[in-house]
C-alpha cells in the first residue's frame, strides 16, 4: 500500500534550544486555556494535565476540508431519515441483533418505544462525521465514521486553533496564522442544545447531562456547561450517571421526566454507547425511562441506532441512498466520500468479502458495532479474526471496511509525561466535521454544520482516540 507525503506548515526540524522552550511555553497555554484531561494514572479531582497535543498544526487540503463542512448538512439529513425509518434500521440491524448483545438490548428499547409510542417526537443530533485524506485517491477524504452518540472535544478543540496561532507566532511564522480556520464547534453544538431547550417550552427545565462514572475528559464536558451558561444564564446543567438517573429519576403523568425534583427539557449523553456503561439492569432501566420521556434526547435511541457501523455498511449498498435523498446532486456527494464497505453476513455475499480480506489484510479493517476507540482489528489480525469465525453467526456482528491510506507528515506529538525535547515523528490526522439537526419525522427544525476538529496520531498507530489514550489533538493548517 502506498501513501505520500505533505510538507510539515514550517520548515523541520526545529534546533532542540527553540524546541525546547516553544514546548515548554505550549504545554503552559494548553494547561491555562483549558486543553485539559485528568489523569488516568494518577486520577485526581485536583488536578489536571493537558491534553496530548500536536505543537504545530497539520498541513490538511483546504478543498478537501471544504468538502467536509459542506456535505455535513447532507449527512445529516441522511441520518435524520434514516433514524426515523423503522422498517430499514430494523432490517439493516436484524443479523446484528441475533449475535451482539449490546445492540440487540438497545434495539430492544427503541422497539419499545416505538410500539408504545413516542413522547417525544422531535430529536436533537449532535454528529460528527470523521474522514482520513486517502492518498490513493488523490488525498481526496474518505469517512471513516459518522458518530451520532457522545461527539466528543468540541469544547477542547475549539481552542487548539488559538494555541497553534501562539505557537507559529512565537516561532517567527505570524504570516501563517490565516491559514488555521477558526473553529466555533462549541459554540454551535452549545446552541444546538439551547434551540432544543428553547423548543421544548419550560422556563424552569435543566439540560441534563448523562456521564460517565468517572471522568477523564472532564475540560471538554465543562466547557460545554459553561457555554450553555454563557449563552443563556437562565439555564441550568446538572450532571448524573445512569445509575444515579435509575435511583432519583421519574416519569409524570404526562411523561415529563424530572430528577430531584428538576424538570429535563434536554438530555445530552457523554456515555451510554458502550457495554461497560451498563454494569446492571438498573442502567438499562434508566435508560428506557429517558427513551420513554417527554424529554428532547440528543440522540434518540433511533439516532443512537442510525449511528451504528452495519447501518453505515448498509447505507454504502447500491441503491440505498436514493432511498434517502431524493437530489441526485446529494446522493453524488454522500457517494464520493464512501470507501469500500462490505456485510459479514453468512451468505454469498459476506463470504466473498471475508475471503478479500483473508487474502490482503493489510488492506482492510474489520468493525464491531462500538464506539469509543480501541475495538477495531487491522493488519494479520483481520485474517486471524475472520478464520476464527468462518462458519460463526458471531460474523455478522462485523462489518469489512477498505482501509483507507494517509498521507504522512513530520510533526512533534506533545504528551504529558513524555520527553522535554520531542522527536520529530511521522504523523497521519483524521478530521471530524460536526454538525447540529433538530427534527421529527416529517419536519426539521435547524440543519447545520457547526465546526470541526483534528485527531493526529503516529502514522504506525492502528487508533487514534484522545481519550482512548493514542492520540493528540490537533487543528488543520489548510494548503491549497
Amino acid at each position: 500500500m502506498t501513501t505520500n507525503r505533505l510538507e510539515p506548515c514550517i520548515k523541520l526540524p526545529l534546533e532542540n534550544e527553540i524546541l525546547e522552550d516553544i514546548v515548554d511555553k505550549a504545554k503552559d497555554w494548553a494547561l491555562m486555556h483549558g486543553a485539559g484531561m485528568r489523569s488516568k494514572v494518577n486520577f485526581s479531582k485536583d488536578s489536571l494535565q493537558f491534553a496530548p497535543f500536536i505543537l504545530l498544526p497539520s498541513t490538511f487540503p483546504r478543498e478537501e476540508f471544504n468538502k467536509a463542512t459542506e456535505i455535513q448538512i447532507i449527512l445529516n439529513e441522511l441520518i435524520h431519515k434514516v433514524a426515523h425509518d423503522y422498517g430499514f434500521l430494523s432490517s439493516s440491524l436484524k443479523s446484528t441483533v441475533e449475535v451482539d448483545e449490546f445492540t440487540s438490548r438497545l434495539f430492544k428499547i427503541y422497539e419499545t418505544v416505538h410500539n408504545e409510542g413516542t413522547a417525544q417526537m422531535l430529536s436533537l443530533g449532535l454528529f460528527r462525521s470523521d474522514y482520513l485524506a486517502h492518498s490513493a485517491a488523490n488525498n481526496n477524504i474518505k469517512q471513516v465514521e459518522i458518530n451520532t452518540i457522545a461527539s466528543s472535544f468540541g469544547g477542547i478543540c475549539t481552542h487548539i486553533p488559538s494555541l497553534h496561532r501562539y505557537v507559529l507566532q512565537e516561532l517567527g511564522h505570524g504570516d501563517k496564522i490565516k491559514n488555521v480556520p477558526v473553529n466555533t464547534a462549541l459554540e454551535g453544538l452549545c446552541g444546538g442544545m439551547l434551540e432544543a431547550w428553547k423548543i421544548y417550552g419550560d422556563p424552569n427545565a435543566v439540560i441534563l447531562f448523562v456521564i460517565e462514572n468517572i471522568t477523564y475528559n472532564i475540560c471538554d464536558q465543562r466547557f460545554h456547561e459553561f457555554e450553555i451558561r454563557r449563552q443563556n444564564r437562565m439555564v441550568v446543567v446538572i450532571r448524573r450517571t445512569l445509575t444515579q438517573i435509575a435511583d432519583t429519576a421519574k416519569l409524570g403523568k404526562n411523561k415529563e421526566l424530572s430528577i430531584d425534583g428538576l424538570s429535563v427539557a434536554v438530555v445530552y449523553f457523554r456515555s451510554g454507547y458502550e457495554p461497560a456503561q451498563y454494569p446492571s439492569s438498573k442502567e438499562w432501566a434508566a435508560r428506557l425511562m429517558i427513551e420513554r420521556s417527554l424529554a428532547i434526547k440528543c440522540p434518540s435511541i433511533h439516532y443512537h441506532l442510525a449511528g451504528t457501523k452495519k447501518v453505515q455498511q448498509t447505507l454504502a449498498t447500491p441503491g440505498v441512498l436514493e432511498k434517502f435523498l431524493t437530489d441526485p446532486a446529494k446522493v453524488d456527494a454522500v457517494k464520493e466520500i464512501f470507501t469500500g464497505l462490505y456485510s459479514l453476513d453468512l451468505d454469498e455475499d459476506g463470504n466473498r468479502a471475508a475471503e478479500m480480506a483473508i487474502m490482503k489484510p493489510e488492506c482492510y479493517v474489520l468493525k464491531p458495532q462500538r464506539e469509543g476507540g480501541g475495538n477495531n482489528v487491522y493488519g494479520e489480525k483481520v485474517r486471524e479474526v475472520l478464520q476464527s469465525m468462518t462458519d460463526s453467526q458471531e460474523r455478522t456482528a462485523w462489518i469489512l471496511m477498505e482501509r483507507i491510506i494517509p498521507p504522512v507528515q513530520k510533526g512533534y506529538m506533545i504528551r504529558p509525561g513524555g520527553p522535554e525535547v520531542p522527536q520529530l515523528v511521522d504523523l497521519v490526522s483524521e478530521l471530524g466535521i460536526f454538525g447540529v439537526i433538530i427534527g421529527n419525522a416529517s419536519t426539521v427544525i435547524a440543519n447545520r454544520q457547526v465546526g470541526h476538529m483534528l485527531r493526529t496520531k503516529l502514522s504506525s498507530a492502528d487508533e487514534g482516540g484522545v481519550a482512548a489514550g493514542s492520540g493528540a489533538l490537533d487543528s488543520p493548517y489548510l494548503i491549497d
